[in-house]
């Protein structure tokens, strides 16, 4: 990962939570020098602290000029914490937002309407280096910010560049909001084996080990998911057994995952009003 950019001018974080933390971790693991790395935040982790020991700023001495400025803050505070930037950034600093909701118009009328604007979604399983972020940026990103911002990005995860902004909201709903109903299929699995007499420890080991290798075999395998569940079905077994519910048309996780990716979808074009 090519960081010499970065390392050379510099990368201030506005904000820097869970995502905000996955994501430096991400970079530092990857050869970004903390010492090119300052952060503003009023309640910085104990985690974060830890790094101030090897030379990343918390709070002081905020680069003027740094390559990158990264907006981590929870959407709804975004625009009482953006005037903490006031003096910092010049025409050649790209503005990275992971802000949910928030379009890229809005941001500029906060921050210069000149100013290069990338919008990007990840999600969790960044922690990891497992996420998936979708990106674009405005007219004013070069095709060199382009790629300083899918190299942060692709330190996480996968990278996906968006055709046009109105797709972010599908995308917050799909991946950025994904892994919570991923975890919550794990809940329900747990659960549903619990009523059928399974312990509960059993149970959680059980839903938790199907749903992760399930997940790595669709991630590696040439077959279509669709190919892959009928490969796990036997005629009149006790799978397609379990299909019948689950795919109903009327009942089953079909219509559900619809009203539940509608309903995020929805919330995020909410917080970008």
């Amino acid at each position: 990962m090519d960081f010499s950019k970065v390392n050379q001018d510099g990368l201030v974080m506005l904000g820097c939570g869970k995502m905000g933390s996955a994501m430096l971790q991400g970079w530092l693991s990857a050869g970004m020098r903390p010492t090119a790395i300052s952060v503003i935040d009023p309640e910085p982790s104990d985690w974060l602290q830890t790094q101030a020991q090897l030379g990343l700023t918390i709070n002081e001495a905020i680069l003027p000029e740094p390559a990158v400025v990264v907006l981590a803050v929870k959407p709804q505070i975004m625009f009482d914490a953006l005037p903490r930037l006031d003096g910092i950034g010049s025409a050649e600093t790209l503005f990275l937002s992971i802000a949910g909701g928030i379009q890229i118009a809005a941001l500029a009328g906060a921050l210069g309407d000149e100013t290069a604007i990338m919008r990007a979604m990840p999600n969790t399983p960044a922690a990891i280096g497992k996420g998936i972020t979708a990106f674009i940026g405005n007219a004013y990103v070069t095709d060199l910010q382009v790629s300083l911002g899918e190299a942060l990005l692709s330190a996480i995860g996968q990278t996906v560049q968006l055709e046009t902004e109105e797709q972010m909201d599908a995308v917050t709903a799909v991946s950025g909001s994904g892994p919570a109903y991923v975890f919550h299929m794990i809940e329900a699995l747990t659960v549903a084996g619990m009523a059928e007499g399974l312990p509960e420890a059993l149970a959680h080991r059980l839903a938790l080990a199907t749903v992760d290798g399930a997940g790595a075999l669709a991630a590696l395998s040439e077959e279509s998911p669709s190919q892959l569940r009928v490969n796990v079905t036997s005629p009149n077994g006790t799978t397609q057994a379990g299909l019948e519910v689950l795919m109903d048309d009327d009942t089953g996780l079909p219509p559900l995952m619809n009203a539940t990716v509608k309903a995020a979808a929805k919330r995020s074009r909410e917080l970008g009003a």
